[in-house]
């Protein structure tokens, strides 16, 4: 890119770095100095007038007009005017005024009119830390087809987004934009921000550029993987293969097998060392049985805080949680993160350093439950290699319901029929001390009457020293686990049956879709109840239609804004002005395609 010192300063003005990125800066309005021969009220007009008279008020000026345009007396009225306002105004004068036009019963004025003198243009206005005349300038040098044909647009594309900044005719209707216009708009936001994306991905030498077949393993599998499972396997395989470090993302539903990956990946990556770090003690005493019994012939081994110091260079699988972070590690030709978004990117990446080799480092697997939207998905593809898991083993059987006050008796029956059959319940409160600003019963608030009705009742919250006890002992014992959402992710309880969300609209509808995985894990049927004080929430009547994760993670973003991908903020707004991940799937499409062109 060409960009002149001149034109780089007052780029750093204006936070942007691109001349796409200056296209995008949408003029705020037009200045139309055309003369018309109709009277357009509570708009900014030019007007031919000759002065009449002038008086002098206090604290105004104000004018008779006599508007040759459309043959009318108006009064020109400037508030505050500096001395040397009153010499713009003599009586017998014929001159050029611009200003706002407001009419009422019959009399018309307007608002501060100043003299001007280049009749007939359209002039852009921009809400910008640059002075008008600075920014006027700035667009009529950087803002050349040559520029924006050079960071990759294409020429119907310019020519839209030209027409809103060099106007020839009529100003476009900035309330109410074309169609072309906007999707010329939708593009270029998204051409930019994904090229900003590929140029934070580095490369690095792998440590490991050899692949073992994970076929034979497969097939001694008591189940059949899904078509979705095979398809991420064969992805990292390729992955495997390459001299480059891989960085891939895994997103499945819960309950679609992610394990299975993590395994697979496992035997592929022997006779190198793999490691997997997991966000609490019991997932990651989860993820070591089942290593255990899929994995007899990998020597593997399980690292939480109270493991005791030993050699890890005999283990071909190291599984531990965050306190791997605190232990000297060998060489390592494979990490993996599950529950990746728990770890923060420094401790992600100490990991990552610990294991490796000089300037190589190893293959790196990152992997989450929490479903993201395909268009968000495509997108992350410039930053990170991404695989997708959507389908489940088995089809989970989940009735949904919104539930109110007066389903209450229903709801303590319902309770009481799934405890006599041998499963469990999950009751999920929003706080767990009394609130004056809250409308619902907290934990301190509601466990008596649960302990006082049922046996076996057993509480827990993210603050919680003892939790992961806690939920060891339920999961053995417990007809009813009192919680927040600290059993969001992780724990597997084959017999829960039944979750409830008290002051379900609180909650993401992420979050909602993470709480209802926790039942039917096995086969259950399974049932999920979100009880809110709202007569009506379209948002949660639309969540109980469907049990998919990426149908919900495209439900969440009409609701709620996507988050920055590349900067890592607004995370409950949206980083894009245009586009709209929910529905303009196409443009991401054709983006991403017109990108892969290039490489």
């Amino acid at each position: 890119m060409n960009i002149t010192k001149e034109q780089e300063a007052k780029f750093k003005k204006l936070g942007i770095g691109t001349y796409c990125e200056l296209a995008l800066f949408v003029p705020a309005s037009y200045e139309d100095l055309r003369l018309h021969n109709k009277l357009k009220i509570h708009e900014m007009q030019l007007i031919d007038a000759t002065v009449e008279s002038v008086y002098k008020a206090p604290n105004s000026i104000q004018v008779t007009l006599y508007v040759h345009n459309f043959s009318h007396t108006i009064t020109g009225v400037i508030f505050r005017p500096k001395p040397y306002m009153m010499h713009q105004f003599k009586v017998g004068e014929r001159d050029y005024y611009y200003g706002m036009v407001e009419c009422k019963i019959g009399h018309c004025s307007m608002n501060m009119p100043k003299k001007v003198t280049n009749v007939g243009a359209i002039t852009p206005r921009y809400n910008s830390a640059l002075r008008t005349d600075s920014m006027s300038a700035l667009i009529k040098s950087a803002l050349t087809k040559e520029n924006l044909e050079a960071e990759g647009l294409k020429e119907e594309i310019i020519e839209e987004l030209l027409k809103l900044h060099f106007i020839d005719k009529n100003p476009p209707n900035l309330k109410e934009l074309d169609i072309k216009t906007l999707n010329a708009l939708k593009y270029t936001e998204l051409l930019s921000y994904m090229k900003q994306l590929s140029a934070k991905r580095r490369y690095f030498k792998a440590l490991s550029s050899t692949c073992s077949d994970y076929k034979e393993w497969a097939l001694s599998l008591p189940f059949k993987l899904t078509n979705e499972q095979i398809m991420t396997i064969e992805d990292i395989k390729a992955d495997f293969s390459k001299d480059v470090a891989t960085k891939r993302m895994i997103v499945g539903d819960v309950g679609s097998g992610k394990t299975m990956v993590i395994l697979a990946s496992c035997v592929m990556m022997l006779p190198n060392r793999s490691v997997l770090m997991a966000p609490t003690t019991i997932l990651a005493n989860q993820l070591y049985e089942e290593a255990c019994k899929f994995l007899p012939h990998v020597k593997t081994v399980l690292v939480t805080n109270k493991s005791k110091k030993m050699d890890l260079d005999e283990f071909d699988f190291i599984i531990g949680t965050h306190a791997l972070l605190y232990r000297e590690l060998p060489c390592a030709s494979l990490v993996m993160v599950d529950e990746q978004h728990r770890f923060g990117t420094a401790q992600r990446n100490m990991l990552e350093k610990l294991v490796s080799s000089g300037d190589a480092k190893p293959h790196y697997l990152q992997f989450s439950a929490t479903p993201i939207p395909r268009t968000q998905a495509m997108i992350e593809t410039a930053h990170i290699d991404v695989s997708l898991i959507t389908s489940t083993p088995f089809k989970k059987d989940i009735t949904s319901r919104v539930i109110h006050k007066e389903d209450f008796k229903n709801l303590l029956l319902h309770v009481e029929s799934e405890i006599a059959k041998g499963n469990q319940i999950l009751l999920v409160y929003p706080l767990v001390l009394q609130s004056e600003f809250l409308e619902y019963q907290s934990i301190d608030e509601a466990r008596g009457f649960w302990e006082k009705r049922f046996s076996n009742v057993y509480v827990t919250h993210g603050k919680d020293r003892e939790k992961e006890e806690v939920l060891l002992e339920f999961s053995k014992r417990g007809n009813i686990l009192i919680a927040t959402t600290v059993v969001e992710v992780g724990i597997s309880l084959p017999r829960l049956s039944t979750v409830i969300v008290v002051g379900a609209e609180r909650l993401g509808l992420s979050t909602l879709h993470q709480l209802r995985g926790r039942v039917s894990r096995t086969g259950l049927k399974g049932y999920c109840f979100l009880y809110t004080n709202q007569n009506s929430s379209e948002r949660l009547d639309m969540f109980t239609k469907t049990i998919s994760g990426f149908d919900i993670a495209n439900l969440d973003l009409k609701f709620r804004k996507s988050g920055d991908l590349l900067k890592g903020s607004n995370q409950s707004g949206s980083q894009f002005k245009w586009i709209d991940l929910a529905e303009d799937v196409e443009i991401v499409k054709s983006v991403k395609s017109d990108l892969s062109k290039r490489r």
